[in-house]
């Protein structure tokens, strides 16, 4: 990988690269062999690619000081308190990663007083790595260069493409989507749909549950609103990072920004007549 396209990085992009880079190799070793797959208390599936990402992740950021807040670690109060914490989700799409899809991504990000500063995604099936830094835009390796990411600029709703989950959509999520008419929807797993914003390849996600949790949408969120984009939940308030509660209960949309307000006004009513 040649120098980093951010002009001023701040010095956690590099630890958080390397994390992303050596938690890939790993998690492709055990990928590319038998696993075996178990549940947690909630239900969702943890593989040993969950637990050995999350352990090389953790050790390479400790390196920055940072209290760390991961999926697959116990939280520490202490990050309450901190001006920076690590927000990281070790293997994000582990169901994709069992069903062998090849869509699923490991994300890191930085939050500084509750707002996402860095963003890093990695893709370990293909290579790719897409980062982001708060006000210094967002951009995509593909193994040879730097691209930079924007969104597209479409503003007619029956033209743009939607993306959802493969394995999470609800029957609430289905009847809007199909109500908005748009003019195409493509399932998708983990954070590649909003990766896919992010390139101008679709300009819609949304879902309405309330289980989606902060390491689910923190790296993402930079990279998005980096990119000219907009996340939001689906009352179009912001998502807020490193709170005492880690869910976003209001769900989140994610979008070109342009179609925001639309989307948001389209889940009010919702809401209003279900």
């Amino acid at each position: 990988m040649n120098h980093l396209p951010i002009t001023d990085p701040l010095p956690e992009i590099h630890l958080g690269i390397k994390a992303a880079e050596v938690a890939s190799k790993a998690v492709m070793e055990i990928y590319q062999n038998d696993f075996k797959t178990n549940l947690k208390n909630d239900n969702e599936p943890i593989t040993e690619a969950d637990i050995q990402s999350n352990e090389i992740i953790k050790k390479i950021l400790a390196d920055s000081g940072h209290v760390i807040l991961s999926e697959e670690s116990p939280d520490d109060d202490a990050r309450l308190t901190a001006d920076r914490v690590w927000i990281v989700d070790p293997l994000d799409g582990t169901s994709d990663f069992v069903n062998k899809t090849g869509e699923f991504t490991i994300m890191i990000s930085l939050v500084e007083k509750k707002v996402p500063v860095l963003g890093i995604i990695s893709q370990p099936t293909t290579g790719s790595l897409f980062i982001a830094q708060k006000t210094k835009g967002s951009f995509a390796w593909d193994g040879n260069q730097w691209t930079k990411l924007a969104v597209s600029n479409e503003s007619e709703l029956r033209k743009c493409r939607i993306v959802g989950s493969r394995f999470h959509i609800s029957d609430d999520e289905r009847r809007i989507f199909d109500g908005l008419n748009t003019a195409k929807f493509t399932s998708l797993g983990s954070s590649l749909k909003v990766i896919e914003i992010c390139k101008a390849n679709a300009e819609l996600y949304f879902t309405l549950t309330d289980k989606i949790k902060q390491w689910d949408t923190c790296a993402s969120n930079c990279i998005v609103t980096e990119a000219g984009g907009k996340i939001t939940d689906t009352k179009g308030k912001n998502l807020e990072y490193n709170t005492s509660f880690l869910n976003h209960k209001d769900g989140i949309i994610v979008t070109n920004g342009i179609i925001h307000n639309e989307i948001v006004k389209t889940c009010e009513n919702f809401y209003q007549t279900s």
